[in-house]
């Protein structure tokens, strides 16, 4: 089997278009949220980590920060270059963030901590942040109040076969261990998510390790998550709350 992060590079290499399409952007009230307790605005060096197509970034824009996106997988970077124009974006990885010590005000990661080797990327974090700066990790995950969303899951893990996932928790480890960065502080704001069925398709076939299988096995796979909904269903709405996460960097 391949490594998880060779999945996660092939898959969304692959799925870059899919991804823009199909996953949830965020609440005007957590982006909001978050600005503040990380202290983001105007003039503010911001570094958003694993950016993606800049589903984040876009919403932060608006904070007059000055934002630099690093993003290791070249479809994500090529949809973010589209997509928002005047932020640039650079090729690196958490565990080699391609920034000089002590250049950043604040950093931010949205929807990928748990790609990263924790420790490693806690340090570079450390290394870019200026004192007393802080960490922003922010996740829109499934409220599984919803049948829909406890059928969906329970499909997606079907298909998943090791490959890491947030809700496991094992991300919050490193924050417990380390000496570079305060405690975790938490805040959670639900939305919803309003698909047509092609958009929720792509909200599934986007996932990394769905983006990888076979043509055979993606065609059951669809088959699977249509028969999830009713057969007449124009619009999909699936309930979300996005977790927000920050902490402060330390001098050890």
């Amino acid at each position: 089997m391949r490594g998880v992060h060779e999945v996660a590079a092939v898959g969304f290499d692959a799925s870059a278009e899919a991804y823009e399409r199909g996953r949830p952007g965020y609440p005007r009230e957590a982006v909001d949220a978050m600005a503040r307790e990380l202290r983001i605005g105007p003039g503010a060096a911001v570094l958003e980590l694993a950016a993606g197509t800049g589903k984040f970034t876009r919403l932060l824009v608006g904070t007059g920060a000055r934002i630099v996106a690093v993003e290791p997988v070249e479809g994500m970077r090529r949809e973010f270059v589209r997509l928002v124009p005047g932020v640039p974006v650079l090729a690196g990885t958490a565990e080699a963030v391609p920034l000089r010590d002590g250049s950043m005000d604040a950093a931010v990661v949205a929807q990928a901590f748990h790609w990263f080797d924790g420790a490693a990327a806690l340090s570079e974090l450390h290394r870019v942040l200026r004192p007393s700066c802080r960490l922003g990790v922010v996740w829109n995950v499934r409220d599984e109040g919803s049948p829909l969303t406890v059928e969906l899951t329970e499909l997606l893990d079907r298909y998943r076969y090791g490959v890491p996932q947030h809700r496991d928790l094992r991300w919050r480890a490193v924050f417990e261990e380390t000496t570079l960065f305060t405690s975790l502080e938490s805040a959670s704001f639900p939305f919803e998510q309003r698909l047509t069925r092609e958009g929720y398709l792509d909200r599934a076939m986007s996932v990394s390790f769905m983006a990888t299988l076979s043509g055979a096995e993606q065609a059951r796979a669809r088959d699977e998550l249509l028969a999830l909904i009713p057969v007449d269903a124009e619009t999909v709405v699936l309930p979300y709350r996005t977790d927000l996460h920050w902490c402060e960097r330390l001098d050890p």
